[in-house]
């Protein structure tokens, strides 16, 4: 095996589990979850870690159903404010760690240092360090090296970005929850310096269950004895959950209500909804500031909070492109409320795309633009999340045909070349795919919504999709700009952005 980027990219994506290994275990339920952290542990002490050793790089965790990655950015940017720079060269910090999931375009993505991805080189070593350890203790063992030496993809990347934080000597890192709280591969963290919950609701529940009170349980396992906790106002239910378990565990945690002071600055970060996030991020940010570092923080921190929530960049999140004639607007949305709050995000531009003496929701219906979507959901509730979006904008607008033109798709990148290596995923049904299965029951479903009055298409890959698009406006000529959403799943928005970038589709 070689030791480039590209070798670390194929050698990680024999670690993705198949949709058939995947099924079994939502069949399976959270039978699992209770071994979930020991097993977790065991793969650490086999790289040469306990878990303590991270305590180095002082996490910061965040957990929650919505914005939880959006939060990281946030307090990554301002912590990042920091930093050495000419007008102060005796910084607080030199390094700031962020690991967030999943990925857009690149793997690497997921394990940033002061908001930069890790490098194609430094990727590729770490990578190659944590394999070798993990080969090597199975030899020790006496037990194969294949694919069972390893953790699974998630499981390898939190040990890896673990590993590279330590190696790298950052002074802090913000750690992304991927899935839950309480048996989430990152939970190995001991004493977290500040713990963070964003906005909660129903999501993966063949693994947290199905209520609020049971996902609520498990996001509230992040909190440990010790450390700060925050949250943002959550369903009633929720919060109950939230505030028992932070009992149980002696910790003290607070409500952090929208924040005036982030209402008067202009986020990176454009979407209504963000200010919650922000207003969250200030808190866990001047939680650590204020922890570890005191009176060094300066006289007037305010001023880099400020830069820090204006100079964020979190690609693919509510997330504005303009090429000739079209304006791409990008957020992933994989559950109903984030679906939802895509929509509004969305139909907030609509509404100021019209005329200043027609700007309301009366004249949407009657100004007949064109509007695009473009969607995927490959492996939930593909039809639910469609009808979500569809009700959440219809009302809004006041237009019963919220888009001219509708084009769902795969998730597969290019038409020839298949997946980007980065962007190869195991996890859908490749019959299904191959079927276009799911892309044709959105379609039959939306014509059902939307009386079937507009154009509906579907394409086997997102660089057909752009293309599509792309040929209404050749249609279209000159006028107004045709205004696009580009929703559902990561992967769908990783791709997308890839064919942006590369310059294809059309």
């Amino acid at each position: 095996m070689g030791r480039t980027y590209s070798d670390a990219v194929t050698a990680l994506n024999t670690l993705q589990k198949n949709s058939a290994v995947i099924e079994s275990v939502r069949k399976a339920g959270m039978s699992l979850n209770s071994q979930a952290i020991p097993e977790m542990i065991e793969w650490c002490r086999r790289v040469g870690y306990e878990p303590v050793d991270f305590d180095k790089f002082k996490p910061i965790h965040i957990a929650g159903t919505k914005g939880k990655g959006s939060t990281s950015a946030f307090v990554s940017s301002i912590l990042t404010q920091f930093l050495p720079s000419s007008a102060q060269p005796n910084a607080l910090f030199r390094k700031i760690g962020l690991y967030t999931s999943p990925h857009l375009r690149f793997v690497r993505e997921r394990i940033r240092i002061n908001n930069e991805p890790l490098s194609e080189r430094l990727f590729a070593r770490y990578f190659f360090e944590v394999w070798d350890k993990l080969e090597e203790s199975a030899r020790t063992k006496g037990e194969p090296t294949d694919r069972t030496a390893k953790p699974s993809y998630f499981r390898f990347l939190t040990l890896m970005a673990f590993h590279t934080y330590i190696r790298e000597g950052v002074n802090t890192a913000v750690i992304e929850c991927g899935i839950g709280g309480e048996y989430d591969s990152t939970n190995i963290i001991v004493h977290p310096s500040v713990t963070g919950i964003t906005s909660l609701g129903i999501d993966h529940v063949q693994l947290l269950g199905k209520t609020i009170e049971e996902i609520a349980w498990h996001k509230a396992g992040i909190m440990k004895e010790g450390a700060p906790a925050f949250t943002v106002p959550q369903l009633p239910a929720a919060q109950a959950v939230l505030e028992d378990r932070a009992k149980e565990r002696s910790v003290e945690l607070r409500t952090v209500q929208d924040n005036p002071f982030v209402a008067g600055i202009e986020l990176g970060l454009e979407a209504p909804f963000q200010r919650s996030n922000a207003s969250l991020a200030v808190k866990l940010a001047m939680s650590y500031l204020q922890s570890h570092h005191g009176a060094e923080i300066g006289s007037n921190p305010l001023e880099k909070f400020v830069r820090g929530l204006e100079r964020v960049r979190w690609p693919g999140r509510c997330e504005t492109r303009r090429e000739d004639g079209i304006a791409w607007h990008i957020d992933s949305g994989h559950t109903l409320e984030s679906i939802k709050l895509a929509a509004s995000w969305f139909a907030g531009h609509v509404l100021r795309s019209l005329q200043p003496d027609s700007a309301s929701t009366n004249e949407a219906a009657s100004k007949r633009y064109t509007r695009v979507l473009m969607f995927n959901q490959q492996t939930r509730d593909a039809p639910a999340l469609a009808r979500a979006l569809h009700s959440t904008i219809t009302s809004a607008l006041k237009d019963q045909q919220p888009f001219t033109h509708v084009v769902f798709c795969t998730n597969l990148t290019f038409k020839e070349e298949g997946y980007r290596p980065d962007l190869v995923s195991i996890n859908a049904d490749r019959e299904k795919v191959e079927a276009l299965k799911v892309q044709k029951g959105l379609r039959d479903a939306w014509k059902e919504l939307d009386g079937g009055s507009g154009e509906v298409e579907v394409k086997g890959s997102i660089q057909e999709a752009v293309e599509w698009v792309r040929g209404l406006k050749t249609e279209q000529g000159e006028g107004e700009e045709i205004l696009v959403l580009v929703t559902g799943s990561s992967h769908l928005v990783g791709g997308f952005l890839e064919v942006l970038e590369s310059g294809k589709g059309g």
